[in-house]
């Protein structure tokens, strides 16, 4: 695959959250707002540029039978940096993901690219993924948290976006809104899909057409 391809690949296609479904704790634990899951995605998205960039750099030199306690430690290395950082910086931020930010150690996304593409491939191709994959899985966290801040407090960002009067509906502020929005939000995935599915099987015969009409 080209770097487009990898990027689509790793941001649509076999995205963590609208494809695999994996890394669902930190998806329905802070995404109560569209900010929440911002940072949420930033701080994983640090975290898997760091460890996909060093997991591809000593790919030859960690033996088989230990990689996987290897890309581990690698991954809580940069967690433990990021953690202390937004802790010193964002503190508030900090306090509101808690527990959230040293679960991305086992966060089965980031250990997963670490040992599917990392290890195998070079450091740019790396980069490229790690970029795509977290971009993508920030996206699925601010696409939830924002539709659950928009319908369950009328704002998003922390801007009214429905009036003051909005009554707010704290049935999308908790868990089970999470699950209900997604499952929205999945239907509204797989819709997209099909349409472009239909559209690239569609492509070939409207061109072999026009070809007949030219010749």
């Amino acid at each position: 695959m080209n770097r487009s391809e990898i990027f689509y690949d790793g941001f649509w296609h076999n995205n963590t959250i609208f494809a695999q479904l994996l890394g669902m704790c930190p998806l329905l634990g802070v995404t109560t707002s569209a900010e929440n899951g911002f940072w949420m995605g930033a701080a994983t998205m640090l975290v898997l540029l760091g460890s996909n960039l060093v997991v591809s750099l000593v790919r030859d030199l960690i033996p088989k039978n230990v990689r996987i306690p290897a890309y581990i430690t690698i991954i809580a290395a940069f967690v433990t940096v990021v953690g202390m950082a937004m802790n010193a910086w964002m503190h508030e931020m900090y306090l509101v993901l808690g527990l959230f930010i040293p679960l991305i150690v086992v966060n089965c996304a980031i250990l997963g690219r670490a040992e599917a593409f990392a290890s195998k491939n070079s450091v740019s191709d790396s980069v490229v993924d790690a970029l795509a994959v977290s971009a993508g899985f920030t996206f699925a966290l601010v696409v939830l948290g924002g539709v659950r801040e928009l319908f369950g407090q009328g704002e998003l960002f922390g801007f009214v976006v429905f009036g003051e009067s909005y009554p707010d509906v704290l049935m999308f502020i908790l868990p089970p809104g999470a699950f209900i929005a997604l499952g929205f939000i999945l239907a509204g995935v797989n819709l997209i899909n099909r349409k472009l599915k239909a559209r690239a099987a569609a492509a070939p015969v409207v061109a072999s057409e026009a070809l007949e009409a030219q010749t």
